[in-house]
């Protein structure tokens, strides 16, 4: 990895959580520090205040274990994707940045890209790919089916069935809107578009 560094020999490294890709903090590294960060798998910095090497978490525990490093197109800065053992932020925020830092639609991302992909390169044992060949038909009408279900379990106090219905509600609408040609975000975006 190629990394040109200021005239202090520090590059800047924004600190991204593997799982939710939230931008959790941004730090700065030297030779010594990414050395470290890869050798013992947690995320060290320079320090320019302190003028040392310091280790993410040494004082209040919340590590950040080390997944992966690249440099941006003109290797002057780092993006550094990691897990967070706790807070990042040393006012006890998630980030930096005081955002929350939660999984926002990532699996869903994904979800929709295996459909998409049944879609498109339709498999004949795949349960997804079907109900595309079977048209819009049976896919709303298993939809609906699966909808209902979901109002029956609510009514129950059985709370792994009511997810479980709750999960095949939502993995059925995933294929009803790419059957119309339409994706998450799109219903996201509509969603946003109400906030007053």
């Amino acid at each position: 990895m190629k990394v040109n560094f200021d005239k202090n020999g520090l590059v800047p490294a924004i600190v991204q959580d593997e799982k939710t890709k939230v931008v959790l903090m941004l730090g700065y590294m030297n030779t010594e520090a990414i050395y470290l960060t890869k050798k013992n798998k947690k995320v060290t910095f320079y320090s320019r205040s302190k003028k040392r090497i310091w280790m993410k978490g040494e004082e209040s525990g919340n590590f950040l274990e080390f997944i992966s490093m690249k440099s941006d197109c003109d290797n002057d800065t780092l993006l550094v994707r990691a897990i967070p053992a706790g807070n990042v932020c040393h006012k006890g925020d998630d980030t930096c940045w005081g955002e929350k830092n939660f999984e926002q639609i990532s699996f869903v991302t994904e979800l929709e890209e295996i459909i998409s992909d049944r879609f498109s390169n339709r498999d004949e044992k795949s349960y997804v790919s079907s109900l595309f060949n079977k048209g819009i038909n049976k896919i709303a009408q298993k939809f609906g089916e699966e909808a209902v279900e979901l109002v029956i379990e609510s009514k129950d106090d059985k709370d792994e069935l009511f997810l479980n219905e709750s999960a095949d509600v939502l993995f059925h609408f995933l294929i009803l809107i790419k059957s119309k040609g339409f994706s998450f975000t799109d219903v996201i975006d509509k969603l946003e578009g109400r906030k007053k």
